[in-house]
């Protein structure tokens, strides 16, 4: 389902424009909408770290993976923006000399940190089988939506490829939900037999030898010598 669902997003992705500066993605990245959503998530975050990770951040595992995930999906446009601009400047297009290259290079560092800290908090409080599949849903879903708000991957589109790729996304995550489902229904029988139900003719057995090795650790080595002295005088 995950190779099937990547297929299905490769095949109608949308092209990529062409950037010949960093100043066309300062553009994008400060479009009102685009802005909007950083405005969002930043508050979200902000509630996240400030009020239920002290609450709740050990208890309910949605707090770390949608701090990771929100913070993540920032880190990937900054990233790509990053990226575009070495890209150009290697090409002979140097862009080290505008401020929006080492500003985006400032986000890249205090996402990636801010995303990694709380990832190995979530991954210290909770099994690695629950963070796993919570933290891709979420992180590969605000990502693809922080992509087309900002970089307007769907302009242009037919309906018929944008179902495509949404259709797509879900097959990618049902297949990884399914995954880690099935990791933990296999590990059920095995748990299940340690606690299998006992058969009529060996219960009263169990419990005769249970009850003997109940008085054995209650006896205390007084008890035993005062038996021994017993019969010995007898």
């Amino acid at each position: 389902m995950c190779i099937a669902g990547s297929m299905v997003i490769v095949i109608h992705a949308p092209q990529e424009q062409e950037i010949t500066s960093v100043k066309e993605i300062w553009i994008m990245a400060t479009q009102p909408s685009f802005l909007l959503y950083v405005a969002s998530v930043v508050l979200v975050v902000s509630v996240l770290v400030f009020h239920f990770s002290p609450l709740c951040g050990q208890s309910n595992v949605l707090v770390y993976t949608a701090i990771c995930s929100l913070m993540g999906s920032l880190s990937v446009m900054s990233v790509k923006a990053l990226g575009t601009s070495l890209k150009l400047t290697f090409e002979g297009k140097n862009q080290l000399v505008y401020p929006e290259t080492w500003f985006f290079m400032l986000v890249v560092a205090i996402c990636v940190l801010t995303q990694m800290n709380y990832l190995n908090k979530a991954l210290d409080s909770f099994n690695t089988a629950i963070v796993s599949p919570i933290y891709y849903v979420m992180f590969t879903t605000l990502t693809i939506l922080a992509s087309i708000i900002m970089f307007k991957d769907w302009s242009g589109q037919s309906l018929g490829s944008i179902t495509s790729e949404i259709c797509g996304l879900i097959i990618v995550l049902s297949g990884t939900i399914l995954l880690h489902v099935t990791k933990d229904y296999e590990r059920i029988p095995q748990s299940r037999s340690i606690y299998a139900p006992l058969s009529p003719s060996s219960t009263p057995r169990l419990n005769g030898e249970l009850l003997r090795r109940i008085e054995d650790d209650a006896r205390s080595p007084e008890d035993e010598e005062k038996a021994l002295r017993r019969q010995e005088m007898y």
